[in-house]
Formats: structure tokens, sequence, C-alpha cells
């Protein structure tokens, strides 16, 4: 009977881990909603379909680099529009089209003063879309 709750639980854990991903915020940029520090499940693509307005997680490793000296692999930014949704009227330098292009979001920080996002990046591929973000978990204990 242990060996087959043992077996269970390992597979559960195991359903898990390859549906959802455990990130911890790293900067200001999606101030109030989220801080530095704050850990977040996300669930990962895909299990996982992008609304606008949902705070998504997206590879960073192919975007142009920034001011930080260190960069995560990974964003956590709120999708503003998605693939067929009208340009919102923020300043998206370079954007010609009116409507976002099959295969892109559109992502901005909630603290746009301190956030790098697609106002100096532009579209950000479907293809560097990780997940969505699910839930705040609660901080560990220091």
């Amino acid at each position: 009977m242990i060996v087959v709750l043992a077996l269970l639980g390992g597979a559960c854990l195991l359903w898990v881990r390859r549906r959802h991903l455990l990130v911890t915020v790293n900067g200001r940029s999606m101030e109030p909603a989220y801080e530095s520090g704050d850990r977040v499940l996300v669930r990962r693509v895909p299990f996982a379909r992008v609304r606008r307005g949902q705070v998504v997680l997206v590879q960073r490793d192919r975007m142009p680099a920034h001011d930080q000296w260190e960069e995560p692999d990974f964003i956590i930014k709120r999708a503003v529009a998605v693939p067929g949704d009208p340009v919102p009227p923020v300043d998206f330098p370079g954007l010609a089209e009116t409507s976002v292009p099959p295969g892109n979001l559109l992502v901005l920080g909630d603290n746009l003063t301190r956030s790098y996002d697609s106002r100096h990046h532009g579209y950000v591929p479907m293809e560097r879309f990780v997940g969505v973000v699910v839930r705040r978990l609660p901080r560990r204990s220091q």
C-alpha cells in the first residue's frame, strides 16, 4: 500500500512539474501587482493559452539587452494585446500595424516608468511565450 501511495505521489508531482513552473519575480517592472521577491506559479505552454490582460512569462534570452548587467532568462509582463487585437494607444515606436499580427504579443510592465517591454523591443514572438501566471505564492520565511 505504501509503495502504491509513493508511486501515485511521484506521478502527481511529475504531472504538476510538467504543467507548472515556479518563478521568483526579479525587479520592479510589475509593481504594484508583483514585487521583487514574490514567487509565482506559471502554467506552462501548451497547457496555457494567453488572453489579453493576463500576466505572462516569456523567454528573455533572445530579446535585446537593456540596462541591467545580469539578465534573467525570463521576464514577467502583462499581455496588453494578442494576435488580432488592435495595437493599444500607447507609444509603440516602429509598429506600423493597426492590429497585432499572428504569432505575436504586445507586453507591458504595470510599472511603466521601470519596465523594459514592447515599447522598447516591439512584438514578442509567441515562440518566446512560456506560460501564464496562475497565482502568487506565499513568500518563504527568512
